[in-house]
């Protein structure tokens, strides 16, 4: 298992959320598992939620729309692909449960020329304070562990 750290920044004052990872894989094996429907219900989200796609079209013009759930309910989100090239997906993302907060997301692969990939993202909210009500509800979590799981599903991948 890699020991590789996420690194989530979120600088106080500005609408923004930072996250960056290095993951042993490659590219293309990264960008396979954020565009394939049956490889992102495989890591996206906490390890104690199940998850349920209920439409994933990952080209330009697609959306998506997913359901995370427990024992307490379910949590649904949906957005739509603004871009999607090989080495870069733009995208909005948006809380069912808080309606008309949209963030705009960017993810970006840098290849570093040695079988590794430096993920990147960076989320735009529409406010300071909508940036604050996710950071509190939980994403932390959600990434680190989608994070680890990703990793450990691309190794799988790559092997």
């Amino acid at each position: 298992m890699s020991t590789n750290p996420t690194t989530i920044t979120i600088e106080p004052g500005t609408p923004f959320i930072d996250i960056e990872r290095v993951l042993d894989a490659k590219p293309a094996t990264v960008f396979r598992a954020f565009t394939e429907p049956d490889l992102v219900k495989q890591w996206l989200g906490p390890r104690r939620l199940t998850m349920r796609i209920d439409e994933f079209d990952a080209r330009s013009g697609g959306s998506y729309r997913y359901v995370h759930s427990d024992d307490e309910g379910e949590y649904r989100f949906r957005g739509v692909f603004h871009s999607v090239a090989d080495d870069q997906i733009v995208q909005t993302f948006e809380f069912e449960g808080a309606p008309g907060v949209v963030a705009i997301e960017t993810m970006t692969l840098d290849d570093l020329g040695d079988g590794r990939t430096r993920l990147r993202t960076h989320s735009v909210y529409p406010s300071v304070e909508t940036r604050d009500a996710m950071a509190a509800s939980g994403m932390e979590e959600g990434v680190n562990d989608g994070y680890e799981r990703l990793e450990e599903l691309a190794s799988d991948l790559e092997a």
